[in-house]
């Protein structure tokens, strides 16, 4: 395989988002070497799957809401799908549904996992406008990787993400609920994939202070934790003599195993 055949697919979950879906897509279709925009309609209320359609996407529905998750893992069938037999499998970039216009920003996930470098980035995004948290589920994620890995990641919850199919697949089943991306995380670097955080400016609807807006980040706090301890349960972290003497520097590549052999690991359900 040579880096010019290498494609990429953006995949987007997607409810309730008839206003920012349209920009999404137009957006996210302008990064170089995307040449399929898949939009998951995990379950919508109002018009997002006409609105995805409109913008040029391809979009799948869910008639009932199935989660992030499921959302994802269908989407990703959907491309495997749209390979091409002799071609390589196109690179994952998973991107959230209301990042507008911002979109193309996440441009800067794809180069290192096309080059090679490493097998799946994720983006670490600059402070929200209006985002009204205090870090706990944030602060939880991080510990949690730690804890398993050896690796502290700034934005452990960050959902825009590239990967190659291999890595995709390592990490399947996917942690259900708002877990999805810290059981992601983990998995991977267990795995003995390489991950890397890269600084994308990206600018997505901010949850506030409000009712609503605790409330989802108890939902959040629940999934992220569910994620963990089903992982601390089956024992699924990095022996701690084979992990590097740091946590890594800052948006460098990191592999938990550092030139160790990856023993085998039991995996997860």
């Amino acid at each position: 395989m040579t880096e010019k055949d290498q494609r990429v697919a953006v995949i987007i979950p997607a409810k309730d988002e008839e206003d920012r879906i349209g920009a999404t897509i137009r957006a996210s279709r302008a990064i170089p070497f995307v040449d399929l925009v898949v939009v998951v309609d995990d379950g919508s209320e109002d018009d997002t799957l006409h609105a995805a359609r409109t913008a040029g996407a391809t979009v799948v529905r869910h008639s009932v809401n199935r989660g992030k998750a499921s959302a994802m893992e269908t989407g990703a069938s959907v491309v495997a799908m749209r390979d091409t037999a002799g071609r390589p499998s196109r690179l994952l970039l998973f991107i959230d549904a209301d990042l507008g216009d911002s979109a193309v920003e996440t441009a800067p996930l794809v180069e290192p996992v096309r080059s090679g470098e490493v097998d799946c980035t994720i983006a670490a995004l600059p402070p929200q406008k209006g985002a009204g948290g205090h870090g706990f589920v944030t602060g939880l994620a991080r510990k949690a990787i730690e804890r398993a890995t050896g690796w502290k990641p700034r934005q452990p919850i960050s959902g825009q993400r590239c990967l190659t199919r291999a890595a995709f697949e390592a990490a399947r089943p996917l942690a259900k609920g708002w877990g999805v991306e810290v059981g992601m995380t983990i998995d991977l670097l267990v795995a003995g994939y390489t991950l890397q955080e890269v600084e994308c400016d990206l600018q997505h609807r901010a949850t506030s202070n409000d009712f609503a807006g605790n409330l989802h980040r108890a939902s959040q706090y629940q999934g992220v934790r569910r994620a963990v301890d089903s992982r601390r349960l089956r024992r699924v972290t990095v022996p701690h003599r084979l992990r590097p003497s740091g946590a890594g520097e800052d948006f460098a590549p990191f592999n938990a195993f550092e030139g160790h052999s990856r023993p085998s690991q039991p995996r997860h359900s």
